[in-house]
């Protein structure tokens, strides 16, 4: 079973053990474990050299039930079906969990947009909303950044939709750079909500945010800007990670030169000869670990040599179940991929809403308001999860599954 069909297959049974928690059948579960539609488009490109390429696009729409379907697109050659599957269902419980009117959605490319030119992407960017144009819309199914898409990639994707539908359609994709109707805010907006979940957390833990010691699993996108938050709020970064190699100093990282290293370099931890292992991150005495890379990262293999207090899933799906059960029973709290991560949906939507109204918030107002949405929703599950004796995981599941569950039935389609 390939890594990919092992995140659907996980996804799908806590999702079937949070519905029957919930009182739903079988007959619900067969309607939510898959996406009600499946796009599967082919998008011809005319590569620089004059030869047509074409390239491979889906867009899962998982449920709309609660309203229209949200979630990225990502260029990346190892996109597939199955992972596009499995991200959409994500997608629509981090919806539920923060109590948005969406329900999930996904999309990806396969391709390696690191070997194309800028005109190469511009054409494939275009010729993919070509193809997907009649099954999206700024009220049925609304696009966003993902891996290897960014606000230029999402501009071309609005104009081409505009020009198609003969309006500004602003509303159809979020993302966007400020000056065509992006949010403030939305670049660093699911690390800070990953870092409003860790605060929650670590008073839940008594655990003083200064002076704590963190250690972060990838230092991209998300690893970097949740380093810098941290520890601008005076905890410790006593470890990184990349690919290949790790960094790690007890008394704390310098955070604003390795910052200004990635964004010179693009990466870090080759730069330093005293670099380690990036499988030592996991073994590094520390309070709060991050895995903000890939999935499948913490297994039953490596669990118990972490001695983190409060784990906080920037990735998705970093933790296998068996690692979960572990680190449970070990009083380690885990902050779900599906809370810790919903930050960046969430203010795609305070876009999405902008976007409708025509007035724009300052990004203080935006930076409340997604505070407000996180602590509600952490507190929620967390509450859940000791009332009812279940890991804050399934809890997760049953407070981001319910309300779509709940709105399938009242339209009779289970």
């Amino acid at each position: 079973m390939t890594e990919h069909n092992d995140l659907v297959t996980s996804t799908q049974e806590i999702t079937k053990e949070a519905l029957h928690k919930l009182g739903f059948d079988d007959g619900m579960y067969e309607l939510i474990k898959e996406p009600l539609r499946f796009l599967e488009v082919r998008v011809p490109v005319r590569m620089d050299d004059g030869t047509v390429k074409t390239f491979t696009g889906y867009r899962a729409q998982h449920n709309h039930a609660v309203g229209p379907t949200k979630g990225g697109i990502r260029f990346h050659p190892d996109v597939n079906k199955e992972e596009v599957k499995a991200l959409s269902m994500w997608m629509t419980l981090k919806c539920g969990i923060t109590n948005l009117p969406f329900g999930g959605g996904k999309g990806g490319i396969i391709c390696d947009p690191r070997q194309m030119s800028n005109q190469e992407l511009e054409r494939l960017s275009r010729g993919y909303v070509k193809a997907i144009s009649q099954f999206v819309g700024p009220e049925s199914d609304i696009p966003a950044p993902d891996v290897y898409t960014n606000p230029q990639i999402m501009s071309w994707m609005m104009d081409e939709y505009s020009k198609i539908n003969r309006s500004n359609a602003f509303a159809f994709i979020t993302g966007k750079p400020l000056s065509l109707g992006g949010s403030q805010g939305r670049n660093r907006a699911t690390a800070l909500g990953a870092v409003i979940t860790i605060e929650e957390a670590t008073k839940r833990k008594n655990i003083d945010i200064k002076g704590s010691r963190v250690a972060i699993q990838g230092f991209g996108n998300a690893g970097s800007f949740i380093a810098k938050i941290l520890h601008d709020m005076g905890a410790k970064i006593v470890a990184i990670s990349e690919s290949f190699r790790a960094l790690h100093n007890p008394n704390g990282l310098d955070v604003d030169r390795l910052v200004e290293l990635k964004e010179q370099h693009g990466r870090v931890t080759q730069l330093f000869d005293d670099s380690i292992p990036k499988e030592q991150l996991f073994e590094v005495d520390c309070d709060i670990l991050v895995p903000a890379a890939l999935s499948n990262q913490i297994t039953e293999d490596n669990a118990h040599q972490i001695k983190a207090k409060i784990i906080a899933e920037a990735a998705n799906g970093p933790t296998t179940p068996e690692a979960t059960r572990i680190l449970t029973e070990r009083g380690v709290l885990i902050i779900p991929d599906v809370l810790a991560s919903a930050g960046g949906v969430t203010v795609s939507y305070f876009e999405w809403v902008q976007n409708n109204q025509g007035y724009y918030w300052p990004e203080a107002e935006v930076n409340m308001k997604l505070r407000e949405k996180m602590v509600e929703a952490f507190n929620t599950i967390y509450d859940l999860a000791e009332d009812r004796k279940m890991d804050m995981r399934l809890a997760a599941y049953v407070l981001g599954i319910k309300r779509t569950a709940e709105a399938s039935r009242f339209r009779g389609w289970a």
